[in-house]
């Protein structure tokens, strides 16, 4: 999942985007299809920026700054706690409830639908102490790179107008990663000219022949597409990047699939339209109806895998302020313990000639051929991070079912290797080390997000008062010194069902759900912060036992439950209360109501029967 499964920390920020496209005149459109502005302007009629893109995001705890003002506070070195709480030394511990990939892949286009942090250029590196006695990687680097994201003009000046953030996409659920915010990029991503005038725009989105993203050189000129962030090896052929909607569609091929699968069922829909139709009124027919379909599968399919559960809709609340929390999109979306460090991939073996499979062995892509149909493909993290040209190497159709065929990792405190290390590939000799959980805690101390504790109350939580409270353990007393090495041994691996797992293993590897360590996490935290109240909120936060029937701590689920019930509530265009998509439905026989694996069959060559029902469940999970 930013959730933030995104991997928004470390990705390319922006700029705020301008304003949506003029509203077209009413003849050319249904009565009842007012489109929405791209960067959320005037949703609420009389609140008109909330929710809009280059708006701060708003705050539910006061802010926690250093001096009050704007400097980040202080506290324990982030790789410090990083290598001694979120150290999973490489084994893995999966969701118990069996929720699928699907889950941290939906997050993270969720995460990229409504939040990116305006970037600055104010570097604050991160301390990175090889002499650590818990330090097992190299980075020739020296520290780990961080720079603070920009401030909103005019703020910072003082302890009542402190330092706040900007949101440069629009806090909707809304179509954002598939369309844009601006007229500019969103006439590049539709068929017809690139020349300024939208009125010659087509109603279809721009793809490959065989159904891909456009590349940053696809027009023939890759200076004028529009800005993609590029990492990694893309970093020096940023022609090569796909162009889609938000900047970071190029991040990773699970993340580049879902763009993909949404701009495939953008243009279904409008080729199911009549052709008698203006083009105008078949995108922005395909464009409601997309935009209400990734809420219905979030709503309908998500919240509900993960656990979160909301009150029973009641209709559209102006007085309900949609826009995104900056607790919530710093500290509480990120569920970055989700994100598995590698895709498990089976592919036709049809689909490659053996140059095919050396270009992917070449890439680092491990490739067993055990002589039948399929061949299964390996992909580790780093090397699917950036690359988007493999996905139409692997194709759509195995990555999407693929990511419904494994267990997910648990949201926990423990991080993958991949995650803590070489997230990024630097080209060339050099090895630096990107640590997305040392980011995670650096960057609630960038925007002045409170304590574990302060956050908790600010949340209608009671605080804690020992750290076997926060872990729900017997024992937060350690024997072995916080800087033993030692402390991270695992003795004892479990399955789902409280069934013990011998080390060495397949089930080991791939099925394990909770692990005993030779220290508990409550000694290690006691061990790191001293005391309850100095404990970070993300390091807090994700270090919780987690509430029965649910992914999370009482904390992340609070803040879920909070966020995602504003951006259903406050928004006027929410898919439960919008009357134009059953106008829609009635006049042209289009609707939204369709779960993600439906989505999938509609659009790829898998079959219904090759997914679950609920892709974000392995078959067999626990009914909710």
């Amino acid at each position: 999942m930013t959730i933030a499964l995104a991997v928004t920390a470390v990705c390319a920020t922006q700029t705020a985007y301008a304003a949506g496209p003029r509203t077209p005149r009413p003849d050319s459109l249904p009565p009842r299809l007012e489109p929405r502005a791209l960067d959320g302007r005037g949703n609420n009629r009389a609140h008109p920026n909330w929710g809009q893109a280059g708006t701060s995001y708003v705050r539910v705890a006061p802010a926690a700054y250093g001096d009050g003002r704007d400097a980040q506070a202080g506290g324990v070195p982030p790789r410090y706690v990083s290598n001694r709480i979120f150290n999973d030394v490489g084994q893995n511990l999966f969701s118990d409830r069996r929720v699928t990939q699907w889950v941290w892949t939906w997050g993270q286009f969720m995460d990229h639908t409504f939040g990116l942090a305006e970037g600055g250029d104010e570097r604050a590196p991160i301390a990175f102490d090889p002499a650590d006695p818990l330090e097992r990687f190299r980075n020739d680097l020296g520290v780990i790179s961080f720079k603070r994201d920009s401030a909103v003009p005019g703020t910072g000046t003082s302890g009542a107008n402190p330092r706040q953030q900007l949101n440069t996409v629009s806090s909707y659920i809304d179509g954002w990663s598939v369309y844009g915010g601006t007229r500019r990029r969103l006439e590049w991503l539709r068929t017809g000219p690139f020349d300024g005038r939208t009125a010659n725009n087509g109603a279809r989105l721009l793809t490959t022949a065989g159904g891909y993203l456009p590349t940053a050189a696809a027009r023939g000129d890759s200076g004028s597409a529009p800005e993609m962030a590029a990492e990694g090896a893309l970093a020096g052929h940023p022609q090569d990047a796909v162009v889609a909607g938000d900047v970071r569609a190029n991040e990773n091929i699970a993340l580049t699939a879902v763009h993909t699968l949404f701009a495939r069922e953008h243009n279904r829909i409008v080729d199911r339209l009549p052709r008698r139709l203006p083009a105008e009124l078949r995108f922005q027919i395909a464009r409601r109806i997309v935009g209400a379909e990734q809420q219905y599968v979030t709503y309908r399919e998500f919240l509900p895998a993960v656990g979160v559960r909301l009150p029973p809709y009641g209709g559209y609340r102006p007085g309900v302020n949609p826009a995104l929390g900056n607790e919530f999109a710093t500290v509480g979306y990120r569920a970055h313990s989700m994100i598995h460090g590698e895709f498990e991939l089976d592919v036709p073996a049809d689909r490659f000639d053996g140059d095919g499979i050396d270009h992917l062995e070449a890439q680092g892509v491990d490739v067993e051929d055990e002589g039948g149909d399929e061949l299964e493909l390996k992909v580790p993290l780093a090397v699917a991070f950036f690359n988007p040209g493999l996905l139409p190497e692997v194709g759509l159709d195995s990555v999407a079912v693929g990511l419904a065929s494994e267990a997910q990792y648990r949201n926990d405190e423990q991080m993958d290797d991949a995650l803590r290390s070489v997230l990024f590939q630097i080209p060339g000799p050099v090895q630096g080390v990107t640590d997305l959980g040392a980011l995670d805690v650096q960057r609630a101390r960038d925007h002045g997000i409170p304590s574990y504790n302060r956050l908790r109350a600010a949340y209608g939580l009671a605080p804690k008062t020992s750290f076997r409270a926060i872990t729900g353990e017997s024992s937060e007393d350690a024997s072995e010194s916080i800087d033993d090495p030692a402390i991270l041994d695992f003795l004892e691996l479990r399955g789902p069902d409280g069934e013990s797992i011998p080390f060495g293993t397949e089930e080991a590897e791939e099925g394990a759900t909770e692990g005993t360590r030779r220290t508990t996490l409550a000694a290690r935290l006691k061990g790191v912060y001293g005391s309850v109240d100095a404990v970070d909120a993300f390091t807090g936060m994700v270090s919780e036992r987690h509430v029965p029937g649910t992914e999370f701590g009482e904390l992340q689920l609070a803040m879920w439950r909070r966020q995602f019930q504003a951006l259903r509530d406050g928004d006027r265009f929410f898919y439960a209360g919008d009357r134009a998509l059953d106008a829609i439905a009635r006049r042209y026989g289009v609707s939204y109501r369709h779960s993600l694996a439906e989505l999938i069959a509609l659009n790829t060559d898998v079959d219904a029967g090759e997914l679950p029902a609920d892709v974000f469940r392995l078959e067999g999970a626990p009914a909710e």
